[in-house]
């Protein structure tokens, strides 16, 4: 069995390489290898080659390219059983500043990996986003004085619970909704296997985490050493944060599970659902250090509350999340301290 993830040398991807190698299936990596986000959340060089390296430790095999040469992507994906299009421009900030590049990585690169498996109706898994329930979820957020929120409101969001694309909208909402219309497109009308997967915070060890994306890395990381973080808006903000290893099973269940069309929240539920204040606590709590904030205002377009119902995806294909964030930041931890030389 052979298994090609765009975008594999990045964290969710390099994660989904990983599974799938340790399961004894061919894995092929895609990736440009591009440092701009990294060089913009001010790593050192050597960051931009780490999980490549480590892809190449456990034999996966990596080519250099981009998702928008349509010609490499053909020639990469021959003979593969699965596709998981973790390739992506992810961060709000940088669609905002750069929508033509936004729209090149997320949907002109999302309907070339179509396009590459049309013939052999091979399968594909897009990562798609929880930011397509749009921002109006923010309205429930006005009252200061909520601290945990979810537990006022009390409900996990359904596929189908709220009106996508609701409140104020980015380049970023535009870009990765086109993408979910042309992957369901593309089973309705070429009979592809796909789905989209809406992710939400994903979090874990070998996330080189900045401003732009990867916050609770980012945080983890300001705080071990004693750097400022800045938070936008308010620090009540909730998520259902997702480790890692829980994201990347989901795409093992879906192919093992006959690989149901449709789209899918993947996220951490209610039981890891946790507000920015509330991981702060916690990592002061793991590290006996204490973070320095910076209030900032808050930012155009972001998301302020969300919590996954990830009921769909467990009926449909037994996938759960099994890690809540006390035990998952503790791998992370671990692993920027093994690595302080990449930080320091």
């Amino acid at each position: 069995m052979k298994i090609l993830v765009t975008g594999g040398t990045g964290f969710l991807g390099s994660h989904v390489c990983e599974l799938f190698r340790d399961k004894g299936w061919e894995v092929v990596a895609y990736d440009n290898l591009t440092k701009f986000e990294y060089n913009r959340a001010g790593f050192k060089d050597e960051v931009r080659d780490y999980n490549l390296k480590f892809l190449d430790s456990i034999g996966v095999l990596t080519i250099i390219d981009d998702i928008r040469n349509l010609k490499m992507l053909r020639k990469a994906m021959n003979g593969s059983d699965l596709v998981a299009h973790c390739a992506a421009q992810p961060a709000m900030t940088i669609a905002i500043e750069d929508p033509q590049l936004d729209l090149e990585v997320n949907v002109q690169g999302t309907l070339n990996v179509l396009e590459a498996c049309r013939d052999k109706k091979t399968p594909v898994v897009n990562c798609s986003t929880i930011h397509l329930y749009g921002n109006g979820l923010n309205k429930w957020l006005n009252d200061k004085n909520k601290t945990h929120l979810r537990y006022e409101y009390g409900t996990a969001i359904s596929e189908d619970f709220y009106p996508l694309l609701s409140g104020t909208l980015s380049p970023l909402h535009a870009s990765k909704r086109a993408a979910e219309l042309y992957v369901q497109t593309y089973a309705d009308t070429y009979n592809i296997p796909t789905t989209n997967f809406r992710l939400t915070g994903i979090y874990g060890q070998r996330q080189f985490g900045g401003e732009d994306h990867g916050w609770v890395a980012n945080f983890t990381i300001r705080t071990l050493f004693n750097k400022p973080i800045k938070i936008f808006g308010t620090d009540k903000q909730v998520r259902d944060i997702l480790y890692v290893k829980d994201a990347a099973r989901a795409f093992f269940d879906w192919y093992k599970h006959g690989c149901p069309s449709g789209t899918f929240n993947i996220g951490g539920g209610e039981k890891t659902a946790i507000s920015i204040r509330e991981v702060l606590d916690l990592l002061e709590e793991m590290t006996g250090k204490k973070s320095t904030i910076e209030m900032l205002p808050k930012r155009h377009g972001d998301l302020w509350w969300f919590v996954s119902d990830y009921t769909k995806a467990e009926q449909a294909f037994g996938w759960h999340p099994s890690v809540v964030p006390s035990l998952g930041l503790v791998p992370l931890i671990d692993w920027i301290q093994q690595e302080r030389k990449l930080f320091e």
